[in-house]
């Protein structure tokens, strides 16, 4: 009667064939195929969980930065970033626009050239004008008016006294009026071309 086949490794050595040892004087337990300890896996990969986390620094995966990292379409500035009323302001001094500054010098230039072809007494012609056509619409053309009016009303009614009484000296009085409210009338004029309220010496408020 034949023994049945035993199972292999049940005490029967010897009959498989030794374990390949790795060649050199010293042998290895290792398969030859095997990588180093520490050594990269497969490919120069690293093993797995050998990465350091990532920082704070590094974008996302995939690239990308954070939502929201990418400026406006077109490179444009975000809304509200221009300054109000645009690129360009208004007319330069403080008006809201070139009529408002038109108006104001009416007024100043006005009074001097008035006063000068009438020889005193029509001076505040010119800042009534301007006081009724604009002075309701815009507060700086009332206040240039207001200024300009008050002084040429003053100097009108002394120029109209004088000239009456200058028959008999010459009409220096006159003159001398006259002068008062052209040169007034001018530095006033440039002051508001500039953009700044001029205060009238010798004047008075009959207009509020």
């Amino acid at each position: 009667m034949t023994e049945p086949p035993r199972p292999p490794g049940s005490g029967d050595p010897g009959n498989y064939p030794p374990e390949p040892t790795s060649p050199g004087p010293f042998p290895s337990a290792e398969p030859p195929t095997a990588p180093l300890s520490g050594a990269p896996g497969p490919a120069g990969y690293p093993p797995a969980g050998g990465y350091p986390p990532p920082t704070g620094d590094q974008p996302p995966s995939g690239g990308y930065p954070p939502a929201g990292g990418y400026p406006p379409p077109g490179g444009y500035p975000p809304p509200g970033g221009y300054p109000a009323g645009g690129a360009y302001g208004g007319p330069g001094g403080g008006y809201a626009n070139n009529e408002d500054k038109t108006w104001a010098l009416v007024a100043h230039f006005g009074g001097a050239a008035g006063a000068l072809v009438s020889f005193g007494p029509l001076g505040f012609v010119a800042p009534l004008i301007a006081y009724l056509a604009r002075g309701q619409q815009s507060p700086t053309v009332r206040a240039h008016a207001l200024a300009a009016l008050n002084f040429q009303i003053l100097w009108s009614i002394i120029a109209f006294v004088l000239l009456f009484v200058s028959w008999c000296l010459l009409f220096l009085p006159s003159i001398a009026v006259v002068v008062i409210q052209i040169l007034f009338g001018i530095i006033a004029g440039i002051k508001a071309n500039e953009g700044n309220p001029y205060r009238y010496p010798m004047t008075a408020n009959f207009i509020k």
